[in-house]
């Protein structure tokens, strides 16, 4: 009996051996392939390792520089998505190479891009038909699951964003574009604090939201407004935007909620006037 039973758990173990092995030689293959100065490091007169160095990828993916060798060196250790996460924008994995890297883990990428949400044809269908009024679907999470053309152009180019980073809260932190186009910048960051802390209550835990507030960790302006320990329920609200093509945009922010919890829901944005209306019909003409 103990024989049999040993026979059965040995290919579970030789496999689980042989994904560290390819784990190892895949994040090698990677690091090695990117230069210094594409992340804002010095090549140096005495750099022999082509790429980054162990201590390097360790570093900017905060990480312990011997649990990073141990991982390249295909010991058995357990590895968080946030980890996975955090090595997977370090060293600038594409989305297949992502999903591979997550799949060599045996983890399951918590992103929306690689889970992809139930946005049926027919609520599709429903963001196109309401254009040129910008609207998309989110999560309690903030991120973007599906949008039309005019949501895409709203506050630059959404569709050049890799879908991991489309996350509304996360962009307007980090995107330039983003930042630029929202009027009342400040006060959008403590309000979407505040929602996404009041959200939070019925998540705690869970591998994309600790994921999530792990990047949103690294803005001083979003520590400063959880720290304030504010909660706020949705509602409409009127938003104002510098457009990068068309100019001043004033529409009314509305939460339409596809379900009976507050969870997905699509996010309208209707003109507030008429100046408004004939700008986004311009923006619309832009996109096609």
């Amino acid at each position: 009996m103990t024989t049999t039973a040993q026979q059965t758990r040995q290919p579970d173990t030789r496999g689980s051996e042989i994904r560290r092995h390819e784990l190892a030689a895949f994040l090698r293959s990677r690091r090695e392939r990117i230069a210094p100065e594409q992340v804002g490091l010095p090549r140096g007169a005495r750099r022999r390792t082509p790429g980054l160095r162990r201590e390097e990828v360790a570093q900017l993916s905060a990480v312990g520089v011997t649990w990073y060798t141990w991982l390249e060196q295909a010991r058995d250790i357990q590895v968080s998505v946030q980890v996975l996460d955090a090595l997977a924008r370090t060293l600038r994995l594409d989305a297949s190479e992502r999903a591979h890297l997550f799949r060599l883990a045996g983890a399951t990428d918590p992103t929306p891009a690689a889970n992809c949400p139930s946005v049926t044809p027919a609520l599709r269908e429903m963001l196109r038909r309401l254009e040129p009024i910008p609207a998309c679907v989110q999560n309690s999470r903030y991120d973007i699951l599906a949008y039309n053309r005019t949501y895409g152009r709203l506050m630059g180019d959404l569709d050049a964003v890799p879908p991991e980073d489309r996350n509304c809260i996360l962009l307007v932190h980090t995107n330039k574009d983003w930042q630029a186009a929202i009027v009342h910048l400040e006060e959008s960051r403590r309000l979407m604090a505040a929602r996404l802390r009041a959200a939070l209550a019925g998540h705690l835990g869970e591998p994309a939201w600790k994921m999530l507030l792990k990047r949103l960790e690294e803005s001083p302006e979003f520590r400063e407004n959880w720290r304030r320990y504010e909660v706020v329920a949705s509602r409409s609200k009127t938003k104002e935007y510098l457009n990068p093509y068309v100019g001043h945009l004033t529409l009314e922010h509305t939460d339409l909620w596809l379900g009976p919890e507050q969870g997905a829901r699509m996010v309208t944005y209707t003109p507030k006037n008429e100046e408004t209306r004939q700008r986004l019909e311009q923006l619309l003409s832009l996109c096609d």
